[in-house]
This record gives structure tokens, C-alpha cells and sequence, in this order.
């Protein structure tokens, strides 16, 4: 941020939102996380949805470690569509009556059935107060002016990071309805110093950049780009490529973009952050929730690091709408302590991917997010598909990848080469790949759809 940004912000007073308390030890935060549970669990005795689960696992009355939530079972998107189904159209887990809730947002359905979910004024003060620990952590400070280069839709993280950011002190800016030029002009014009987006957006961004003719295209203010929606942010050879296609071709080390990941789910909230120290590890925020890790199989707890397993989610301060044990569908595994990590635990390479998006192809296990990061890590694409092809209990994957503009034929067809050889390392297949023209694959704003059934 410049100096006069500070100066001004200062001038004016802004506030940062409250911060989450500071604890000297595991010991320590636990011993907040059992208050705040007790405090939560208390509040659903009302809820027609837990209340009657509390009950059977012995936890109406508290607990008196956090180890008793493995009492209860665990509640998952399937029981919460089906709850809604019934119970039209909210569903039946609310601890405050309807008329108490002034936010209505909703996931995107792109797993099945979209779900609404319901904020009263106070989850929704703790949910801002989760952003700004996010912010803090990416090294925003009042007076950033943040842009947000999306359409403003139903989904939770646009409407959430915005609010967050004015009460953060920033100046936050909407770019919805807007070209991707118009974007990067209007970011250029107000001095904006922040962008969030997804990492396959600010690629397209850096991209239109690069492929300008204009020299001011490289000329602005941004220094931070805080990224969610999709595998990316805790990949090395993806944050690279954003930051070096942002922080432009002549940028010395020192002024180039910060690039921050972090992750969370309309009905959880935000979860994680990056450590700027750190960035292939997300920070979890376990001062505002419970988090475990389970074998998406059994369910049997995952507690050493190293072992990927899903990740369960209790978010303490959303109460109107609550969740308890909510089995996210994301793989995770905690990463090993370092010294100077503190008693929140990190997430090792990020969100490896989803237990739904797993695919067997000739008896190998293949995920999205791993197919991702091989082909972000082969140099001269710009983007790429996957075509699935289903004949009978066969599963076949094939790649298209864009060679970058100037790239010759045979430099296109070269790079298909590379990078088929490299998903045959790393996967034991052949994943027959082909090289399209620049630009004649889709770019996608908010999450990208790359995997297409043939």
C-alpha cells in the first residue's frame, strides 16, 4: 500500500475488524474451542434438525472434552438437501425463528442440489471477523482499496470478502457486469492495491495484460491477490505464474505480487488461510472452528501428519443456521509442525481435492486437483480441458492443452508431449494429449469446469 493510502486511511480513523483471540499453546486453544462448543451446543437445543441428535449421543447437557463430538454423527450435504427437501425451502435446522435472519445466499448446485443457507446479523458479524483474519494474513491494512472482479451472484464468498474488506477499513470496490479489460482499467484507475478472484481469473488477467498493446497494462498498484475457489493458490507453479504475470516482466524480486490462497464453503464460511511464509500450507482458523480429519471410508479419526483423509468442519459463531461434524468433501492433510506455527494446524499443499471428484481409470485412483497440478507445472500453456470417456466400466482421460501465442505447430505439438509424458510419470497412463490453437479453450471467472465428459 503507498504512503499516502496510509496516511489517509489514518486521517479518517477506520477500524480493523476485531481480532481472534492469540493463544501461547494447543492446551490454550483448546480449552477456548471446548467453551465455544459448549456455548454452540447449548443453542441447538432448540434446533428441530440437532437437537434430537444431541440427545441420542449423550450431548445435550455439554461436553466435557472435545474428544465427546466423536459421539455424534456426522452430518453431510446429502442429509442437508434432503432436510431442506422436506422441509421446504429452508429446511428444519434453525435455532432462531425465520424472521431472525437478514442474509440468504446459496451454494453453486454444481454437486447436485444447491442449498440455502440462512445468516442472522450476528453469524454474520463472526463471519466478517473469520475475512479478517484473512486479510490481516495476506497483509492488507485499512485503507487498501480492494477490487472484486466478479458478478455478484447468490454465492456466500463475494458477498462476504466485500463486506468484510468496508469493515476492514478498505475501500472496497465491485467489478461485476464489467469485460475483463474494463476491469483491468478501472483497477489501474482507482489505484486499487487488492484482487480477489480465483487463480484461474487472475491467469485470464495476467493474460490480457501480457496480450495488450497498451504499456500502461503493467502499470498499477496491485501488490496482493487473494485467491479461493479452486485448486491453485498452494500450487507453486501456478502462484508463480500469477504473480510473475502480474507483477510484470521487468519486476525486481522484492516488488513482486503477493499471491495468498485460503479456502471455505458457503455453509461453513472461511476456514483457512496461507502463511505469506509459507504459501503451499493453509492456516486453519480453529479459533472460530473445530476442525478434524477423518477416513472418508470408515470415518475413523486421521490425527498424524501426512495422511490425507476428509476434512469435518464445526464452525463455533454460526449459530442461526449451524453445523456440526460437517463432512466437507475435501481432502486434506494436516501438515507436520514447525516451530514457529503457533497451536493452529496447517494444511499440507492446501485442499488436495474432492472425495467426490475422484475418478478409477484402469484401476488407477485420479483426482482433478492432482491432474492440475502436472499440467500447471509443464511451462507454455495457457489453458487446458480433460474430456472423460465412459465405454461400458472403462473410464478413459484425454488433454487438450493451449500452446501459448507465439508458439510454432511443432513448438504446440512439442509441448503436448511434454506434458503427456509428465502425466504418465506421475500417474503410471497414458492420457492421450493434443494441442489446441490459443485461445479457443474457455475462461472461466469464478470456478473453472475443465473436466468435460466426452
Amino acid at each position: 500500500m503507498s504512503p499516502s493510502v496510509a496516511e489517509s486511511a489514518a486521517g479518517r480513523g477506520r477500524g480493523a475488524l476485531p481480532i481472534y483471540p492469540r493463544f501461547a499453546d494447543r492446551a490454550a486453544l483448546e480449552a477456548h474451542q471446548l467453551d465455544a462448543l459448549n456455548a454452540l451446543l447449548a443453542r441447538l437445543m432448540d434446533n428441530p434438525f440437532y437437537a434430537p441428535r444431541l440427545r441420542a449421543a449423550g450431548l445435550d447437557a455439554g461436553a466435557t472434552a472435545l474428544a465427546d463430538l466423536r459421539r455424534l454423527p456426522t452430518t453431510d450435504k446429502a442429509d442437508l438437501v434432503d432436510d431442506q427437501r422436506r422441509h421446504p425451502p429452508f429446511g428444519s435446522n434453525r435455532s432462531v425463528p425465520t424472521s431472525a435472519f437478514v442474509r440468504l445466499h446459496q451454494t453453486s448446485g454444481t454437486s447436485g442440489r444447491p442449498l440455502r443457507w440462512l445468516d442472522t446479523a450476528e453469524d454474520w458479524t463472526w463471519m466478517l471477523r473469520s475475512w479478517g483474519e484473512i486479510f490481516r494474513a495476506a497483509g492488507l491494512t485499512p485503507g487498501d482499496r480492494v477490487f472484486f472482479p466478479f458478478s455478484f451472484g447468490p454465492f456466500l464468498a463475494f458477498w462476504a470478502a466485500f463486506d468484510a474488506a468496508s469493515a476492514y477499513g478498505c475501500l472496497a470496490v465491485p467489478g461485476g457486469a464489467m469485460r475483463s479489460d474494463a476491469r483491468l482499467a478501472m483497477m489501474r484507475a482507482i489505484g486499487a492495491t487488492a484482487v480477489c478472484c480465483t487463480p484461474t481469473y487472475a491467469l485470464h488477467l495476467a493474460e490480457q495484460m501480457a496480450a495488450s498493446a497498451d504499456v500502461q497494462d503493467h502499470h498499477h498498484a496491485v501488490r496482493t491477490l487473494i485467491v479461493a475457489g479452486e485448486p491453485g493458490g498452494c500450487v507453486p507453479a501456478v502462484r508463480q505464474r500469477i504473480a510473475e504475470g502480474w507483477s510484470g516482466p521487468d519486476a525486481a524480486a522484492d516488488d513482486a505480487v503477493r499471491v495468498i490462497d485460503h479456502h471455505g464453503m458457503t455453509e461453513v464460511g472461511p476456514v483457512s488461510v496461507a502463511d505469506p511464509a509459507r504459501p503451499d500450507r493453509l492456516r486453519l482458523l480453529e479459533a472460530a472452528y473445530l476442525c478434524e480429519v477423518i477416513d472418508p471410508d470408515d470415518g475413523a479419526p486421521i490425527d498424524a501428519p501426512g495422511a490425507i483423509g476428509e476434512l469435518v468442519l464445526t464452525p463455533l459463531g454460526r449459530v442461526g443456521m449451524p453445523l456440526v461434524r460437517y463432512r466437507t468433501g475435501d481432502l486434506v492433510r494436516f501438515a507436520a509442525p514447525l516451530p514457529d506455527d503457533g497451536p493452529e494446524r496447517h494444511l499440507d499443499g492446501g485442499i488436495l481435492s474432492r472425495v467426490d471428484d475422484m475418478l478409477v481409470v484402469r484401476g488407477v485412483n485420479v483426482y482433478p486437483a492432482a491432474v492440475d497440478r502436472v499440467v500447471r507445472a509443464t511451462a507454455g500453456r495457457a489453458e487446458y480441458r480433460v474430456r472423460v470417456r465412459r465405454d461400458g466400466a472403462m473410464t478413459e482421460i484425454a488433454i487438450d492443452v493451449e500452446a501459448s501465442p507465439q508458439a510454432t505447430a511443432v513448438e504446440a505439438d512439442a509441448l503436448a508431449g511434454q506434458v503427456e509424458a509428465a502425466l504418465r510419470r506421475a500417474f503410471n497412463l497414458r492420457m492421450p494429449t493434443r494441442a489446441l490453437p490459443h485461445a479457443s479453450l474457455p475462461r472461466f471467472e469464478v470456478k473453472a469446469r475443465r473436466w468435460r465428459l466426452a
